[in-house]
């Protein structure tokens, strides 16, 4: 890895109490920001940079509830929405859940047969089956989400009203038989979004095919019969999505960032585990046609990331200018990362010059 510095993340008290700090899941930059989210809220953060030109801190954070834009599907607008990616495209944020089970851990304080039942437990929550799209506008200087955007633009989700995601893939062949199975246990886990013209690439942590990961290609829209909701525009074969699969070397997709014609994918194990972590380069995706096979020249890797034992696990990645400079944030930040004042540090590292 081509360390090139570290970028400071300064968070709320508030942020700080509910773990969004050391639970960061998503990242984008965006002109004097940094949007990011963490995986045990239902909300979005935006921190301001020090120097828009060059950053090295982000602060100033403001915090915005899903459930103040979107109507979300389940009862408690709190409840986790597991955000795993967000997009900035045009004049829309974008932002995608999990979309996954998962398993009830044994805990230190856990012994025999109350352990297995934990373990034998397993859970979903309906805030995590959302793709949602934030209309913004500067507000302030600032890009905000607002409640009409330009054109009469509104906030809408796919995934409340009608079919969500796992309701689309049923019946798939690939990926129905995983929909059950928890995420951590290569179960459907979606932790990555790119955004790219009118197509919106989904990137699948699990399952991971015998080597092959996954990525879904959708193109959704405005619903004519309701602007705040979000429905899909068939391809010519009539299918609502297209699946991609891409040879990661056994890793899953922890995210996806565009960078011209081409997409970033941050890669790292399916399961529990600490590594490897890597970042490949999927070229000319954002011109694929028909179901794509990435694999040889279509794919490169990029960087070697590190890794903790049991912490450090990198799980967003964004662009910072237009000079090769890619920002990655860690869910479980090692120790040294963190301090008294808020502060987590990020790493920008530096990309192949092609």
């Amino acid at each position: 890895m081509s360390l090139e510095r570290t970028v400071r993340l300064v968070f709320s008290p508030v942020s700080q109490e509910a773990q969004t700090h050391t639970n960061l899941s998503a990242v984008r930059s965006d002109g004097p920001v940094l949007w990011v989210a963490g995986d045990e809220t239902a909300t979005i953060e935006r921190l301001v940079a020090d120097d828009p030109a060059d950053p090295h801190e982000y602060g100033g954070e403001t915090t915005f509830r899903l459930g103040d834009l979107v109507e979300l599907p389940g009862e408690d607008v709190a409840e986790e929405a597991d955000i795993e990616g967000l997009a900035r495209s045009g004049p829309f944020l974008w932002a995608v859940g999990s979309h996954s089970l998962r398993r009830r851990r044994i805990k230190e304080r856990h012994e025999g047969e109350k352990a297995l039942r934990r373990l034998a437990k397993v859970t979903g929550q309906a805030n995590r089956q959302v793709l949602v799209r934030l209309p913004l506008a500067e507000v302030g200087g600032l890009p905000t989400p607002v409640p009409e955007g330009d054109g009469g633009a509104v906030p809408a989700v796919f995934g409340t009203h009608g079919p969500d995601l796992r309701d689309l893939l049923a019946d798939d062949e690939h990926l129905a038989p995983f929909l059950p199975i928890p995420g951590k246990d290569n179960g459907l886990d979606v932790e990555g979004i790119a955004v790219v013209g009118d197509r919106v690439y989904l990137g699948l942590r699990g399952p991971v095919l015998r080597g092959w990961a996954v990525v879904l290609d959708l193109r959704p829209e405005t619903d004519p019969d309701d602007p705040r909701r979000l429905v899909l525009r068939p391809f010519a074969d009539g299918r609502r999505y297209r699946k991609h699969v891409l040879r990661l070397d056994g890793l899953g997709v922890r995210d996806l960032c565009p960078q011209g014609e081409d997409l970033l994918v941050l890669a790292g194990p399916t399961m529990d585990l600490d590594g490897p972590v890597r970042v490949y380069r999927w070229h000319g995706a954002a011109g694929a046609e028909g179901v794509q096979v990435v694999r040889g020249e279509q794919l490169t890797r990029e960087v070697e990331l590190p890794y903790g034992d049991g912490d450090d696990h990198a799980e967003g990645i964004g662009l910072l200018g237009s000079d090769g400079a890619l920002l990655v944030v860690y869910d479980s930040p090692a120790a040294r990362r963190l301090d008294d004042g808020g502060g987590v540090l990020a790493d920008v590292v530096r990309l192949p010059t092609r």
